[in-house]
């Protein structure tokens, strides 16, 4: 007993990790296993097939995108360096005035 209510709260997270992250595929997950679960038990097959292939789609779909954000993240950074032709040169320096002892200017 105790073992199925920890699975429980397992896929419960697992579940909500899931919709957080990528809703809109995990909508079309959901869809695609309710059609397929109502054409298999009421034998539509072309329902089960439909219900199959959508749920197919959405998990390709899902990798695909990992896929991709893990390919971005691998490449590497450009560098950029500046050659001494194109350094700026020197700003000169700016003095401060210097106010005069008497107090008149």
């Amino acid at each position: 007993m105790l073992v199925g209510v920890n699975m429980h709260s397992g896929w419960s997270r697992v579940l909500r990790s899931t919709y957080q992250r990528d809703p809109a595929i995990s909508f079309v997950l959901t869809a695609g296993v309710v059609e397929a679960a109502i054409g298999g038990l009421n034998e539509h097959w072309s329902l089960l097939t439909f219900g199959l292939g959508t749920a197919g789609v959405a998990i390709t779909l899902r990798f695909w995108q990992q896929r991709r954000q893990v390919a971005k993240w691998t490449e590497r950074a450009p560098v950029y360096t500046l050659s001494a032709a194109d350094a700026r040169p020197r700003l000169p320096e700016l003095k401060p005035k210097r106010k005069l002892a008497s107090g008149k200017r």
